[in-house]
């Protein structure tokens, strides 16, 4: 996995991203002139032009890219059970409790943050394993690199990612790194570019 790790930090310092724009007409947004919501109003997962991740979206893509699906992995010596419980683990100092969001996953791992009486957002610092993480350092973002390429060796997410030939957006995402830690822009970019890393894969 380090080889791997190396040639995606490799190949993403050089990839070209840009995000597509969401454009709002008569209350209701569009996305490459397609709108993000199908006839009965409900908010679209995905067409023809792109994915909209979302864990409750209409759409089987728009559920499997989202970080709340339950693909298992293991990073750094722990079994995640999503991806999202890395991203709520980090928001406890406490070694144990952190442990405890690791086994989480779905929507349950993004409830838990009420056990937690630390605001991440006061200082910009996160924790892995009781080590501080400053939220803005190249530090974070190398260990969010390291997450996704440990969770594609879960062969179903690598092989989702592989396949898509779509790009890939996430409407309901923050736009400030000051409110969450991990934004709109920075999930986009990040799928958008491992799933082309993955793409000549034999």
């Amino acid at each position: 996995m380090d080889m791997e790790l190396q040639k995606f930090k490799e190949f993403k310092e050089n990839y070209i991203f840009k995000q597509k724009e969401i454009i709002e007409k008569d209350g209701i947004l569009y996305c490459d002139d397609i709108a993000l919501v199908d006839e009965e109003g409900k908010e679209l997962g995905d067409c023809e032009k792109w994915i909209n991740v979302g864990y409750k979206l209409k759409g089987p893509y728009a559920k499997i890219f989202s970080n709340l699906f339950p693909y298992e992995f293991d990073f750094r010596g722990k079994h995640l059970h999503s991806i999202e419980s890395f991203f709520q683990g980090i928001k406890f100092k406490n070694i144990e409790m952190q442990n405890i969001v690791f086994n989480y996953y779905g929507l349950d791992s993004n409830y838990v943050k009420a056990t937690s009486d630390y605001d991440w957002k006061k200082t910009g610092i996160l924790y892995w394993q009781g080590e501080p993480i400053d939220r803005y350092s190249k530090e974070y973002d190398d260990l969010v690199d390291e997450l996704y390429i440990s969770a594609i060796q879960n062969p179903l997410y690598r092989s989702a990612l592989k396949n898509c030939t779509r790009d890939i957006i996430h409407v309901m995402g923050a736009e400030e790194k000051s409110e969450t830690v991990f934004t709109r822009y920075e999930f986009e970019k990040q799928l958008n570019c491992l799933k082309d890393f993955l793409k000549n894969e034999v």
